[in-house]
């Protein structure tokens, strides 16, 4: 399964939601394993449907991260609905804006809600890290990628050779 890399449109386009009981039909399952193997070959954290070229508000986030957060790892329609008045900055990259890094600023913690692979609605709090990749993910379903979330992308070079 390819990245799909800026500029292509698809990257820049709100997605389309995914039907509820196409979800619950398993329509989905094979396009999410897939996205798991293709983030995993990628050396990603997370990954949005978009991101492999499908029109679905879909992202899938690494297992051990969601494990070590008792959380799912496949979210379907989230939807930030909170997020802390608390932000920081840190330096994010991206599989579709390859060599780039950013300091990205984002909230510290958010709730998010979503309906799990199996169908089931579910509204979580994250923090942290994981705040991070879920804010990310729901970026890219948006349209928005680390270009557009700051003023200076640098190649990954540049801020190598700065240290």
């Amino acid at each position: 399964m390819e990245i799909t890399k800026i500029p292509n449109k698809i990257l820049a386009k709100k997605m389309e939601k995914v039907a509820v009981d196409d979800i619950k039909s398993g329509l989905y399952k094979g396009l999410i394993s897939d996205m798991r193997t293709a983030m995993v070959e990628n050396n990603g954290v997370g990954l949005a449907a978009n991101q492999v070229g499908k029109d679905l508000r879909i992202f899938v986030v690494d297992k051990k991260l969601a494990e070590e957060n008792n959380v799912p790892d496949a979210f379907i329609n989230p939807e930030i609905t909170e997020y802390s008045k608390e932000s920081d900055e840190m330096e994010e990259g991206c599989l579709s804006v390859p060599d780039y890094w950013a300091q990205i600023k984002r909230a510290k913690k958010i709730k998010i809600k979503f309906i799990d692979e199996n169908g089931t609605k579910q509204k979580i709090k994250a923090k942290g890290f994981l705040a991070r990749v879920f804010q990310h993910e729901t970026d890219h379903l948006n349209g928005l990628t680390i270009k557009e979330r700051t003023a200076e992308v640098r190649l990954r070079t540049d801020l190598l050779s700065n240290k």
